[in-house]
This record gives structure tokens, sequence and C-alpha cells, in this order.
């Protein structure tokens, strides 16, 4: 097991109450990862999306969490103020039994990653655009432990063999395993 290490925990806080639907939040996020950045705009590429129902006047942003390779049994509704949602609305992962969270061409998941950029973004884009203050970014420290999760790189080998094909995948592995060797022996 890895050691414990103090990491600042970046977090979006949101505000149900003041969200009004304007959906800033989704076409920034796409903008943002679009290849080059702020190329396109397509919210199926959005880190985090819009779960509305304007006849029932609901708006709750949702920003993407983890990835989980198995199906959840979350089928539960939840009434609040007095209105229903379904757990599957409400959920941050990207998962076999829908296409939320997943770009659209690969299928691959995405992941909130807080608009990482170099510089450095002050808050992510969709707390910048959110002209109703429902998207809070806080941030804490917490000590977590530092280690990659097999799993996790797993996962995203299956997806790349999935959608390109072992044979690609492998010949691309071993193409870069090529270039990194050479890049090595030159210094």
């Amino acid at each position: 097991m890895g050691e414990k290490k103090k990491k600042i925990i970046k977090t979006i806080k949101i505000d149900v109450s003041k969200c009004n639907g304007c959906r800033a939040c989704e076409m920034i996020c796409s903008a943002f990862h679009a290849t080059p950045k702020y190329s396109s705009n397509n919210p199926a590429r959005s880190r985090i999306r819009l779960v509305r129902d304007p006849l029932r006047d609901i708006y709750l942003p949702v920003y993407a969490g983890e990835y989980t390779a198995a199906e959840c049994m979350g089928r539960d509704k939840y009434v609040i103020d007095g209105k229903e949602y379904e757990e599957c609305g409400l959920c941050r992962a990207s998962c076999p039994s829908r296409d939320v969270f997943k770009e659209p061409d690969s299928k691959l998941p995405l992941k909130c990653d807080m608009c990482e950029d170099d510089p450095p973004q002050e808050k992510p884009l969709c707390v910048q655009w959110c002209i109703n203050d429902a998207l809070i970014y806080e941030e804490r420290e917490e000590e977590v432990d530092e280690e990659v999760k097999q799993e996790d790189v797993e996962i995203g080998l299956e997806s790349m063999i999935d959608t390109y094909g072992w044979d690609s995948v492998l010949n691309t592995v071993s193409r870069l395993n090529t270039a990194r060797l050479a890049a090595t022996k030159k210094t």
C-alpha cells in the first residue's frame, strides 16, 4: 500500500436552488476540452451535465466522477422539496448502463479534471461561468494514499481495446516503448 500524503482535494459544491438551467457550464466545459481548445462546442463531451425537467422546474448540475465497470443497483427515487429524482440521474459515474459522461466518438469515460491547465485556472471554468453562483469551488486538505490503482489502468486499456482493437493498441504501446527507449539512450 502507498504512503499517506497531504493533498489538496478540489470539489464543486452545487446549490440547486440557484441553478436556472442556462447550461453555460456544459458549453464552456465542452469548449475547454475540445481539441484544439475552444475550437468546438458539443455538450456530449462536457464533464458536467444538467439534469433538466423544465416542466417541473428541476435543474440540477452533476459533474463527472469515477468510471465504474459494473452497473449498480441504484434504481431508488428521492423526493426533495416535493420533487421526485431518480438516483441514476444524480449519479456522477460513467457506467455500462448509460451513455452519460462518455466521449461520443471513442466511448471512453470522461471525468471532471477541474479544468487543470498550464497556467492553472483560478477555479474550474464551469464555476467561473455560472452567472447565478449555483456552482461553488472549494478546496480542502486531506491525507490520501498515493498510488496508481491497477484497476484504473486496466479499465482504460479494456476501453481502448474495445474501441480500437487489440492489434492497434498493441502496436501503439510498442511504438511508444521504442520511442521512450530511444529517448532514454540519448540522455
